[in-house]
């Protein structure tokens, strides 16, 4: 049986509340993927701490309807990565057989929808504390938003 990891890379949206001489400000700021990189091991704990309350070992696979696709994606998990000096969102999925072109699609619908109103929007309202305030990280950012994906085989 040959296995496939597909990654799908996708632009995050972060903003920040710094911290001020009184607390945290009230005007949040929108901070670029390149000044999100300091933030990688915070994001990633809150994503890990995000990731325990799923009630499987398959991550967000479990929830993908389209049978066919649900035999094929044995694991589907969200994370972050640093890509070529900015933070980039990822998911990555362990494939028992290959997609058609058909159920990649899918699957990638799956993922946008996940990003923009599942597992991302739930994320998204869970403050981060950093020692420069308050980070809020979203997995849809409307105004820039992509998917590109990459795979890699394993005989095995």
């Amino acid at each position: 049986m040959a296995n496939e990891t597909m990654r799908i890379f996708f632009p995050l949206k972060i903003i920040t509340y710094p911290q001020g001489e009184y607390g945290l400000d009230d005007n949040p700021l929108e901070i670029t993927p390149a000044e999100a990189v300091v933030y990688e091991d915070a994001i990633l704990a809150a994503i890990a701490k995000e990731n325990r309350l799923f009630e499987n070992d398959r991550g967000l696979a479990e929830y993908i309807h389209d049978e066919s696709i649900n035999k094929k994606v044995y694991i589907l998990y969200p994370s972050v990565e640093i890509v070529d000096g900015e933070l980039w969102g990822v998911m990555t999925a362990g494939l028992r057989d290959p997609l058609s072109g058909e159920e990649t699609a899918e699957l990638l619908d799956f993922v946008t929808g996940q990003n923009s109103d599942g597992y991302g929007e739930g994320l998204e309202q869970c403050p981060i504390k950093t020692p420069d305030g308050e980070i809020y990280i979203s997995f849809w950012n409307h105004e820039n938003y992509s998917l590109n994906f990459y795979r890699r085989f394993y005989d095995g």
